[in-house]
């Protein structure tokens, strides 16, 4: 009995968060959407996630991924001529969030990061982190 009490607290108490949380609707982009949904769940992000865009507050689209990865051969040319400081692939990608209502962009971020083999990944977790850090904390 007192712990059905405690439970039915605890959904009380945390229905006005739940009722706040946006809903957020990733537009595909070759399996990049994937990679910004593992980010913001990594990062804890607080948003819902709806595959139905009509049901979202907000749309989040990024443009095309960039990844340039360096040769073999120029990481070699690199090393030998000048240094080895900065020679990892890297990678760039810019996102924009869209309010549903009233067709504003209300927040937008660009991300480049010289991280070897996992650029797409970090890439959306710094999405991610500066989504909740910029635009979600601003919002309460």
């Amino acid at each position: 009995m007192r712990k059905t009490a405690l439970a039915l607290a605890f959904v009380v108490l945390s229905l006005p968060a739940l009722a706040q949380q946006k809903s957020i609707y990733i537009t595909p982009d070759n399996g990049f959407e994937t990679d910004i949904i593992a980010g913001l769940q990594k990062k804890s992000v607080q948003v819902t996630i709806v595959t139905d865009e009509a049901l979202a507050d907000y749309t989040l689209t990024a443009n095309m991924v960039n990844i340039h990865q360096e040769s073999t051969g120029g990481k070699i040319a690199r090393c030998l001529f000048a240094y080895c400081a900065g020679i990892a692939d890297s990678g760039n990608v810019s996102v924009q969030l869209v309010d549903n209502k009233s067709k504003a962009i209300v927040w937008g971020y660009n991300v480049a990061k010289r991280t070897g083999q996992k650029n797409r990944q970090s890439m959306a977790e710094a999405i991610a982190k500066h989504f909740n850090n910029d635009f979600l904390k601003k919002q309460k």
